[in-house]
């Protein structure tokens, strides 16, 4: 797969203040990849170094294989960006502001363009002046949808979208993915992020604490186990990677690590279940266990 994001060891300062403290990040073409931290991780500032709006002080950042800040301006033309936060022009109208910039990114598909405006329900003869929050955002998750850019930098890009337009929101990437355009996205929804990535890297103080795809991440952490036995369950205790066991009556609920989760069910079906449900953990319940396993390491 070729790379379209590479970033290697960034480091970036502001004062004594340290964002980027050796953040490394890969992000293949066609991928949707989710990119996650609380506020403050780096997230935005990895975002803002990847469009040229601020220099690195040590590190490697690419797109498309060329330098980020140096090929900044060539690299505009294929690259849409979203904020959480957007600012229009006051003055132009949401059509004129969804035109201008796609033009910045190598023109627009116009039949799209006109699909994700009735889609969204965006009114483009308003002034942007006039526009709400939700509005603004609308105009620039169109414009860059609408677009040609092969890379989407999305950042928080639903903030201030009503739950309606979140699902059309999806649907916009699930389109983008089909058309093999790359997306990096960062958010605090979670299950926005599980819904729509394959692959999410989490970061802390400026460094990747976990990269990988949320199947393999899944699959080291563990799953809810809710079981109707008929039997007595005797000491699940003795299994290795088996946790918090409770029972209601004759209903068991724990956990099970990966590892452990083949010989918790043999045991099970040993014992006689009436019913068995098994349930992967939450890409919340990850990302929170990765941050309790680093401050474990921190301790």
């Amino acid at each position: 797969m070729t790379t379209i994001i590479e970033v290697a060891q960034l480091q970036k300062t502001f004062g004594t203040t340290r964002a980027l403290d050796g953040l490394d990040l890969t992000v293949g073409e066609g991928e949707v990849h989710g990119f996650l931290g609380p506020n403050g991780a780096g997230k935005s500032t990895t975002i803002r170094v990847l469009l040229g709006m601020l220099r690195a002080n040590s590190g490697t950042a690419t797109l498309f294989g060329r330098d980020a800040w140096r090929d900044a301006v060539s690299l505009h033309r294929e690259v849409a960006y979203v904020p959480g936060d957007v600012t229009l022009w006051p003055s132009l109208t949401g059509g004129e502001i969804i035109d201008l910039l796609a033009r910045m990114r190598g023109g627009l598909d116009a039949a799209r363009r006109a699909d994700l405006i009735e889609r969204f329900d965006l009114d483009p003869r308003k002034k942007a002046r006039s526009y709400s929050k939700g509005n603004r955002q609308k105009v620039a998750v169109i414009s860059a949808f609408s677009s040609h850019a092969r890379l989407l930098l999305l950042d928080e890009p639903t903030s201030g979208l009503d739950p309606l337009m979140e699902k059309v929101f999806r649907d916009c990437i699930a389109e983008a993915r089909a058309r093999g355009v790359t997306v990096l996205l960062s958010s605090h929804i979670l299950s926005e992020v599980d819904a729509l990535c394959e692959k999410v890297t989490i970061i802390r103080g400026g460094r990747a604490v976990e990269s990988g795809s949320i199947a393999s991440m899944r699959h080291l952490s563990r799953t809810s186990i809710t079981a109707e036995l008929l039997g007595n369950a005797g000491d699940l205790s003795r299994i290795p990677g088996v946790e918090d066991i409770r029972f209601d009556g004759r209903t068991l609920h724990c956990q099970v690590d990966a590892d452990s989760l083949g010989m918790l069910i043999r045991t099970l079906g040993d014992i006689g279940v009436r019913s068995l449900v098994s349930t992967p953990p939450t890409l919340e319940e990850l990302f929170l266990r990765h941050y309790e396993l680093s401050e474990e390491v921190r301790v």
